[in-house]
């Protein structure tokens, strides 16, 4: 078998070595290391490969904690040591801006990190019937779409990777398993401040009166709420008979906050990383009493309300109408109605007369999803451009590509950006950006 010295990481969490000139990409390498691997997929430029053997071992190297580790297409870097990882990220995030925006921010900031393990309260876990193997729950394997079948999860909160066995054992001895794909999970507070969990049982069948007696009776016996999700994500509602309905809440204590969301709404997966990035984001916009603020694929308000609090004129657009319904309804409870204004729009088509159309702004933050913000960038005139711009990113690469265009096409200085490890022990990396006009 080939023997290789590492010398990065990819985006994918993947070594990078360099054989028989081609590029290498090992699965289960670390920077610094020697390792023997076997090629999985050859390409004219490139080899997909796996390590078989590690030969010297980086000293970043770790015992991973799960045992599904390595067939579970969960996380992909639980070898490495978790503050190591975070510098791997920011090596990532400044190849992105150097390869595609040929650009260096003025100041790297310091990584934001929160728990490492039992952070997750957001999942999808998907539901598998095998002939042969029973029902299989869990995260997609490597390189497949095959279910991971998981005993245990780290990256889940305690109580719900002890509840999988029983998961396990609900779906396996009814008809249940035949009808569903996936069970959505949620954390967060009930409405009156206790911990709450929602799992969402997306079915293609129509349950049966046993399935769903079968349902609440689980929910009652492990303190979860259960709902059911017969067609999109707005259709899920709670099953009658169980813990109550009432839905999720999750807090924001620095700025005196409460949000509600449905178990199926859009938030972020890690709690506390989100409570350090809100903070990150809003001391780089700096908003002012006086101030109008855009905050463009606002979601349900997660920096829309933040920044009303700190007294500016918040104006929220996101293209869901489920979720500008729920953020104005988390303005009027929280007390912040006359400082919050939530639009519904397609910002994937944002034009010049669109973005006008929202009155002159002081400042503005974006927080796309992974395809970037391109539309809005482009949009932004130089005669009516905001001052100061935050932009938070789950995807480096659109990132810079956005950032190119701010900086050469309007006028505006990369500042400073970082990274936000808010899925520790994978390999997404997540970035907070500060663009400030000439």
């Amino acid at each position: 078998m080939p023997v290789a010295a590492i010398e990065s990481l990819d985006h994918e969490g993947r070594g990078i070595a360099r054989a028989g000139g081609k590029t290498v990409f090992v699965e289960g390498a670390l920077p610094g290391e020697t390792v023997e691997y076997e090629i999985l997929r050859s390409k004219p430029n490139y080899d997909q490969a796996r390590a078989l053997r590690i030969v010297h071992a980086s000293a970043q190297r770790v015992t991973p904690r799960c045992p599904h580790f390595g067939v579970c297409g969960g996380c992909s870097l639980q070898h490495l040591d978790p503050l190591a990882q975070a510098a791997v990220k920011q090596r990532v995030m400044e190849d992105a801006f150097g390869h595609i925006a040929k650009m260096t921010p003025e100041v790297i900031l310091p990584a934001i990190s929160g728990p490492v393990w039992g952070y997750r309260h957001r999942a999808r876990l998907g539901v598998r019937r095998v002939p042969g193997r029973g029902v299989l729950i869990g995260f997609h394997e490597k390189r497949s779409s095959y279910i991971a079948d998981l005993g245990v999860c780290p990256v889940l909160p305690p109580h719900l990777s002890a509840m999988l066995p029983k998961l396990h054992e609900l779906v396996e001895a009814s008809p249940i398993g035949d009808r569903i794909p996936q069970i959505e999970v949620a954390v967060g507070e009930s409405v009156r401040g206790e911990p709450a969990t929602v799992l969402v049982f997306r079915h293609l069948l129509p349950f049966s009166d046993d399935d769903l007696a079968r349902l609440v009776a689980f929910g009652v016996d492990e303190g979860v709420e259960i709902w059911r999700q017969p067609g999109q994500p707005e259709s899920a509602q709670p099953l009658a008979g169980g813990k109550s309905g009432a839905g999720l809440v999750y807090s924001l204590p620095e700025f005196g906050l409460r949000l509600a969301f449905r178990p199926t709404d859009f938030t972020q997966v890690n709690i506390h990383t989100n409570q350090v990035l809100i903070r990150r984001a809003l001391q780089l916009l700096d908003p002012r009493p006086g101030e109008r603020i855009a905050d463009l694929f606002c979601g349900l308000g997660n920096f829309t309300l933040p920044i009303a609090r700190c007294g500016a004129a918040a104006i929220g657009v996101e293209g869901s109408d489920a979720l500008v319904a729920r953020g104005a309804a988390n303005a009027r409870a929280n007390g912040l109605e006359a400082r919050v204004v939530m639009h519904a729009a397609n910002l994937f088509e944002t034009s010049e007369d669109s973005l006008a159309a929202l009155g002159p702004l002081d400042k503005m933050l974006l927080d796309p999803p992974r395809e970037g913000a391109i539309a809005v960038v482009k949009a932004i005139s130089r005669e009516q451009s905001p001052a100061r711009i935050v932009y938070v990113s789950c995807n480096p690469a659109t990132l810079a590509r956005d950032a190119a265009v701010l900086v050469r096409e309007k006028g505006y200085v990369l500042r400073g950006a970082g990274v936000v490890n808010m899925f520790p022990h994978t390999s997404h990396v997540e970035t907070v950006a500060l663009f400030e006009r000439c």
